[in-house]
């Protein structure tokens, strides 16, 4: 056991404890795999990250991202959570205006220069849904297939079983309550709003196998949408989405386009900073 420094910080909202909330230990040496798997259990959060000195000598630090199940890849809310716990406890980019994470997918740039940190969106592998995983979800949470404009299997660590719907009412009318582990892994909706409204898209994350029915707001989902729908058009120009209304979350995810990267953003407060015996 060792005392730890420790933040709990809300990510995705401009209204503290409205978005997603993340444990942050940012003195991780010594922790075993049991010791991570047994805090991050212990927190309850959808993630609990651990940071290290880089491996990589291009990185500022290094993280391992942990949910209260199993080990992520990568993950988008613990990407500027972990990046803004670590410049507030003083840790200082080898590049001004850009941190260099280090985690499962390799380096992962932050664009810290703006008013909100922004994830430059990994490379994301778009495949065909099967028939069959497409026919079993639709017919679990009822879909009308008017309603489905688009589908996809995409990976960018995780792995998402994604939706386009017709538009952000058909989003919001899904009843996650009928996704069950282990029939289901991680599902990704979207839909567009109105013109005229003041939030561009609807996503929802169902997640059974995260131990969770909703996740309250989703980097790693939006990114991968993102890349998705830019890279047959879909997006050409910066969006606002917003994601956990069905949950009473007030999470907004700005997606920016940048020549050939997209940005992932959004408001990061840090709620809680201390220490933690572990």
């Amino acid at each position: 056991m060792a005392v730890r420094r420790f933040m709990q910080v809300d990510v995705f909202s401009p209204v503290p404890a409205e978005g997603n909330g993340l444990a942050v230990v940012l003195e991780s040496d010594g922790l075993t795999d049991q010791d991570l798997a047994r805090f991050a259990a212990w927190t309850n959060l959808a993630e609990t990250t651990f940071l290290y000195p880089p491996a990589d000598a291009r990185a500022d630090y290094k993280v391992r991202i942990m949910t209260p199940s199993r080990e992520m890849l990568f993950a988008g809310h613990p990407t500027l959570g972990s990046c803004m716990a670590w410049l507030h406890a003083g840790g200082v980019p080898k590049e001004p205006g850009i941190v260099r994470q280090e985690c499962g997918i390799g380096i992962v740039e932050i664009d810290v220069s703006g008013a909100e940190p922004a994830f430059a969106a990994p490379p994301t592998k778009v495949r065909v849904m099967s028939d069959a995983n497409r026919e079993t979800i639709m017919a679990t949470l009822e879909i009308d297939p008017a309603d489905v404009l688009l589908s996809a299997e995409l990976e960018n660590g995780p792995v998402w079983q994604a939706f386009q719907m017709r538009d952000a009412a058909a989003v919001l009318a899904l009843d996650g309550g009928r996704v069950r582990w282990p029939d289901f892994k991680a599902l990704g909706f979207i839909g567009a709003h109105p013109p005229g409204h003041d939030i561009d898209f609807e996503v929802r994350m169902l997640a059974p196998s995260s131990g969770m029915l909703e996740d309250p707001i989703t980097g790693s989902l939006n990114a991968a949408l993102a890349q998705w729908m830019a890279g047959n058009g879909r997006l050409t120009e910066p969006v606002c989405i917003a994601q956990g209304t069905t949950i009473n979350r007030s999470g907004r995810v700005a997606i920016r386009p940048d020549g050939e990267r997209i940005f992932i953003g959004g408001a990061v407060h840090i709620l809680i900073e201390g220490t933690v015996d572990l």
